[in-house]
């Protein structure tokens, strides 16, 4: 099982470099049921994995100049405090509520790959930075819930720097990937007073994650990003209902599959028909979530 842990690893790591997000929502069931961890320690090892990929990844983007320093070092300050308490709180939670937790996160996640965001900060200035007292909130809150169930880190920061705080979104990305680096290993932090971790095998998934995070990167300009981006938000509504089949029940599980595999149809289905009602009627960009 370790192999197969450190092979699907690499994928995630794959999947990390061409979306630029998603590593805790599928490291944490890779972790959890592949290689047996139980729910704190694969969220507290996930916390790892994300915080040293978004720390590798965040270097071509500050080379590039698409990080703001400052705005990315108080967000992240902010985070830390939050991802602190959250993994200092999750003794007092249980597993399966964690778990479940999780799982709500990863809906909320795909919802948000599928649906896109407005770009509103598209034409801003990359000099332009978030009110300090927006930043710190913004940071506690989202450092809280990514300590607590080891995931949200880029799916709500980089929306909180794009829409909230009228970043451009490559800025958006690159600033974010700082804050994710900073609350993963705060949120570690609080998690080592209570969990063990297999250090070795935490040090396998984390390299082979970094490894296909490079991978990754360089087949990001093979792929459309829009169609990559909907069919991983269809992947992790799938990985979600495997939480729910695990922590409730399998027909819980099964009838979120079905539904799951039935909207993606009729999304497909609709989209090849120029009469569909429920295509949108004006365009839509994404916000790109980024390592979480």
């Amino acid at each position: 099982m370790i192999a197969l842990t450190v092979a699907l690893a690499v994928l995630v790591g794959v999947t990390l470099g061409l979306l630029g997000g998603g590593g805790s929502i599928l490291t944490v069931p890779l972790l959890a049921y592949v290689a047996g961890m139980d729910a704190k320690e694969a969220i507290a090892t996930s916390l790892l994995v994300v915080g040293v990929t978004s720390a590798v990844g965040a270097i071509s983007h500050a080379r590039a100049g698409r990080v703001q320093w400052r705005t990315g070092i108080l967000f992240g300050l902010a985070g830390m405090t939050g991802a602190y308490a959250g993994g200092l709180l999750s003794r007092f939670i249980p597993g399966t509520v964690l778990l479940l937790a999780f799982a709500a996160m990863m809906i909320a996640t795909a919802i948000a790959m599928l649906r896109g965001r407005k770009n509103t900060a598209a034409a801003g200035d990359d000099t332009h930075s978030m009110p300090v007292g927006k930043i710190l909130l913004d940071g506690v809150i989202v450092g809280l819930v990514t300590g607590l169930v080891g995931a949200g880190g880029g799916f709500l920061v980089v929306p909180a720097l794009a829409l909230l705080g009228g970043l451009p979104m490559p800025i958006a990305v690159g600033t974010s990937l700082i804050v994710i680096a900073m609350k993963s290993f705060a949120g570690l932090g609080g998690y080592l007073s209570t969990v063990h971790i297999d250090w070795r095998l935490a040090a396998m998934v984390t390299g082979a994650a970094v490894v296909g995070s490079l991978i990754g990167g360089r087949l990001t300009s093979l792929i459309d990003p829009d169609t990559l981006r909907k069919s991983f938000g269809w992947f992790v509504l799938i990985m979600s209902s495997v939480i729910l089949a695990q922590e409730i029940h399998p027909a819980v599980g099964i009838t979120t599959a079905a539904l799951t595999l039935a909207a993606a149809a009729t999304t497909y289905a609709c989209n090849r028909s120029d009469r569909c009602p429920l295509q949108r009627t004006g365009p839509r960009t994404e916000v790109t979530a980024t390592a979480s």
